[in-house]
């Protein structure tokens, strides 16, 4: 089945949509009225996954609240749903369906940085995570460095050699960025990522 473009769709058309058998091993977004479909990539699955493991270790050595999910989750933000690659929350979620409570800080690594579809999306996203008050970390592993967006402030741009900062979502976290990357991460990847 086509996704459905260029119409408005409500919340309720993209739980029935993506609820459909022949969706049941695809994941969706639903971004401004519109449903759009997770790219899978591996490698984000690798750096998603390494930052992880730095976070939740962080968070275990501080004895700090909370849980870290992955893109099978999915938060319902300022009326849309979105599933980032890392979110961090303070209650277990339910389990069931799409959660309620939008994450204190999310992930989001870039599947393909040379995509100007995705780039526009998830500069549709930007807006709507701003709104709820939730910490994202925009991470594109071909310039290898990280943006930082926090509401009301200035978005940084941090490289390998610079360090993150958990904010008032991981109080006294200090990554350096280029910890965040596999070891052997090539330099270029081709222009046929998806």
């Amino acid at each position: 089945m086509a996704l459905p473009t260029k119409q408005t769709l409500t919340l309720d058309a993209f739980y029935t949509f993506v609820h459909l058998p022949e969706n049941a091993a695809k994941r969706f977004e639903f971004i401004d009225g519109e449903i759009i479909e997770v790219p899978s990539n591996s490698l984000v699955s690798v750096i998603a996954a390494e930052i992880i493991i730095l976070l939740g270790i962080f968070r275990k050595q501080q004895k700090l609240a909370g849980y870290f999910s992955t893109e099978g989750g999915g938060y319902i933000i300022d009326g849309n749903v979105f599933a980032p690659d890392v979110a961090y929350v303070r209650e277990l979620p339910a389990g069931d369906g799409y959660e309620p409570t939008p994450p204190l800080l999310v992930v989001e690594v870039i599947s393909n940085p040379r995509s100007n579809t995705e780039q526009t999306d998830l500069r549709r996203k930007l807006v709507h995570y701003m709104r709820a008050g939730v910490v994202v970390w925009v991470v594109d592993y071909l310039a290898r460095q990280v943006e930082v967006h926090q509401p009301g402030e200035a978005v940084l741009v941090l490289g390998e050699g610079e360090t993150l900062s958990g904010g008032t979502a991981l109080p006294g976290l200090d990554l350096t960025v280029a910890d965040i990357f596999p070891d052997d991460l090539p330099e270029s990847e081709s222009d046929d990522i998806s």
